[in-house]
């Protein structure tokens, strides 16, 4: 159990961290972390960074590739955003969030170099910023073998860009923040491209036309080394099992069969294969030099195998409560959503699901409900807490449009739509058959998360 001096620090300096410039806004510039790492001693080059950029997928392939690491006992720092539930999440050592006193710890101990950067530039250090330098300092004092650090928006200009990704992986990439990063997946990909450094490997998902020819372009510009999905590494086979599915993928250096993750939906394999060449490739795969590594130069079966066997991707089509079935998706854009959409239609046998949805105004709405709705037979819009959130009222009349008015329910309270949900699915009278699905934003799923497991099981 958490002191409660402790909690109430933790809630202080978060307050402090929310006043600046927010995580949804961003200035096109390093210049100001960089200049905080310069102060701190360049932290984030005593260890090497794998970087992850893309648009979906980037936090589940991260716990991934931390899972592997650690499986073959190296120490891991993991950098992901947003939170589900604790901004303490964001800042993971040993496969497990930073304690609260750990958190204001590393946040008073580099208070001082901000407060003299903040200073010296004509804008002050946003929220994202100062996050970003806990991580790298924190990463540097532990210290971490290995970091594995996800972009927070985009790629060249993300405050975590001032790392250079020995390895630098790229999952797929699909519109979404067009306002500020690009209106076409190619548009968007010259951004994340900018994570690829020279000499890296790149691990590329598979990618629109658009967006490979660029990424691509780039990697051939800076001398990088290209590992493409469905070239290089795949999925060779997948099969559905209870609690997740049982995989086939081909590594960089061979087939690694018979691995079960306890996930579900296509997404999360393509996922795994991923993240299994991008820890692959960290290790340079047929070197034979490092941990690891057997006498083919190909990973130890069984340890990629124990390794994925015990991932976790909380708010990731995970079920926290039966009879009826509920479950959380942080999907937020139509292509998260419509890879939810096949994820539960394919991994279940709902035979009515109610929706649940709260989405941020900023998102393509329109895009989010349409690719729910051959799934929902009916939808409670509801808004989350965060003053981004879609007003309940214009997203009822979105989802009205898309749905109909009869399939549609409007709660503005989250813990009362949930409690509508669920009266739904019990209506039907077949608990087995009937489920709910949460969905539409982080904050929406986190929010959720707490109300129905008190924040239980899956932090780590």
């Amino acid at each position: 159990m958490t002191d409660p001096a402790a909690l109430a620090e933790l809630r202080a300096v978060e307050a402090e961290l929310v006043s600046r410039w927010p995580e949804t806004k961003i200035e096109p510039s390093i210049t100001r972390v960089a200049a905080l790492m310069d102060v701190l001693g360049e932290p984030q080059r005593s260890y090497p960074v794998i970087h992850i950029t893309g648009t979906n997928g980037k936090t589940s392939t991260a716990r991934m590739i931390e899972a592997l690491l650690r499986a073959f006992s190296l120490r891991t720092g993991r950098y992901t955003s947003p939170h589900v539930e604790s901004v303490t999440e964001r800042i993971s050592l040993d496969g497990a969030p930073i304690s609260p006193e750990a958190f204001v710890e590393a946040y008073r101990d580099i208070k001082p170099y901000v407060d003299l950067v903040d200073g010296s530039q004509p804008m002050a250090m946003s929220f994202f910023e100062v996050l970003t330098g806990m991580a790298y300092a924190a990463f540097a004092d532990a210290p971490v073998d290995v970091a594995v650090v996800e972009v927070g928006l985009g790629g060249t200009w993300d405050a975590t860009n001032v790392a250079d990704g020995s390895v630098a992986v790229i999952t797929p990439i699909a519109v979404d923040h067009a306002d500020k990063l690009g209106e076409t997946p190619g548009e968007i990909a010259v951004e994340k491209a900018g994570i690829v450094k020279p000499g890296a490997l790149a691990v590329l998902a598979q990618q629109p036309l658009d967006a490979a020819e660029t990424l691509l372009r780039r990697s051939v510009e800076v001398g990088a080394t290209v590992a493409r999905e469905g070239m290089e590494f795949g999925v060779v086979r997948r099969d559905l099992a209870v609690g997740g599915q049982m995989v086939t993928l081909q590594g960089l250096a061979g087939e690694y069969p018979d691995i079960f993750l306890p996930l579900h939906g296509a997404h999360q394999a393509h996922n795994a294969a991923v993240a299994l060449a991008a820890v692959e490739a960290f290790f340079g795969v047929g070197s034979g030099q490092r941990v690891g590594l057997d006498y083919t130069g190909k990973l130890d079966a069984d340890i990629v195998r124990e390794a994925f066997a015990g991932v976790t991707s909380p708010g990731r089509m995970e079920i926290v409560r039966r009879g009826p079935t509920v479950v959380l998706d942080a999907a937020h854009n139509p292509a998260g959503a419509r890879t939810a959409a096949e994820a539960v239609t394919e991994s279940f046998d709902f035979t009515h699901l109610v929706g649940v949805v709260s989405a941020m105004s900023d998102k393509d709405v329109r895009g989010i409900l349409e690719a729910f709705e051959p799934v929902f037979a009916e939808i409670v819009v509801t808004q989350n807490s965060m003053p981004r959130a879609m007003k309940v009222d214009e997203l009822a009349a979105l989802a009205v449009e898309v749905f109909g008015e009869d399939r549609v329910e409007v709660v503005p309270r989250l813990d009362d739509a949930i409690d509508a949900a669920v009266r739904l699915a019990e209506d039907e009278g077949d608990l087995g058959g009937a489920a709910v699905l949460i969905t539409g934003s982080v904050v929406t799923v986190g929010e959720a998360r707490v109300l129905l497991t008190g924040g239980r099981n899956g932090k780590g």
